[in-house]
């Protein structure tokens, strides 16, 4: 089974597939600070777990020192199993039509290149993660750049932080836009106003292209807020995974 590592500043998933199939997936804390040793003691255990055998491995990783460790769990424990690790000079088959390609996140070109796969082009991923993350696709499968926002659980947590009355409060919709306490205004104002933060930027990218095929919502914490977002056409929670899968398919002999 090929197993795909994706490498998020909170959250890390992996999963397995047996060709397109995706067979297995698991969620798990990201630890910056975790040793190889320790990153093969909790793959092994959830793969061994399920009686996985590895006979590849591809992985992108927003975190550099995760990264480095994942590199040399691999290389230690899985000896021989081919590995594709996207990182600047890996040949992905996306385009970055951008200012500085070296720039761009592996997770961002990943989700380029299965978006355009799935739904053609334009098209818009809105990856809620750490942060919500905006990817423009171009017609022609291009990477043309997008925006970044404070995410949905780093927004509660600062004002929370930052609010000497206010206190951290689950992440959840209201009873209404209009609350009737301190916890109710406080989820209003991020639940909705996250919505209409997609919405909003959604419609501009789209008037700049002139129109789109799709809008992709992917990310932990979509689910929270895909069903006020107007603009949101499609949810696939595993798209950066499914383009790792296409990443080592293009390396595949």
């Amino acid at each position: 089974m090929l197993l795909c590592i994706d490498v998020g500043n909170t959250n890390t998933v992996l999963a397995t597939f047996e060709g397109e199939k995706l067979v297995h997936s698991w969620r798990i804390k990201t630890d910056a600070r975790a040793t190889a040793d320790e990153l093969a003691l909790i793959y092994r255990g959830l793969l061994h777990g399920d009686d996985v055998q590895i006979t590849g491995a591809a992985v992108c990783s927003t975190v550099p020192s995760v990264l480095r460790e994942l590199r040399a769990m691999l290389g230690r424990y899985y000896p021989g199993v081919p590995t594709v690790i996207v990182e600047p000079g890996v040949r992905t088959g996306v385009h970055l039509a951008i200012d500085n390609p070296k720039e761009v996140g592996t997770d961002r070109v990943v989700n380029t290149l299965a978006a355009f796969t799935l739904y053609g082009g334009p098209t818009i991923v809105v990856d809620f993660g750490t942060t919500t993350n905006f990817d423009v696709i171009s017609e022609r499968g291009e990477f043309l750049g997008g925006a970044f926002a404070p995410g949905i659980e780093i927004s509660f947590d600062a004002l929370a932080a930052r609010a000497a009355q206010l206190r951290r409060v689950e992440p959840a919709p209201p009873r209404s836009v209009i609350g009737k306490n301190t916890v109710e205004c406080l989820q209003s104002g991020l639940y909705y106003g996250f919505a209409g933060q997609v919405d909003g930027l959604v419609r501009r990218m789209v008037a700049e292209l002139g129109s789109v095929e799709a809008v992709v919502a992917t990310g932990g914490l979509a689910p929270l807020v895909i069903g006020e977002c107007d603009t949101v056409t499609h949810h696939e929670p595993n798209l950066t995974l499914i383009g790792l899968r296409m990443v080592y398919d293009k390396h595949s002999p």
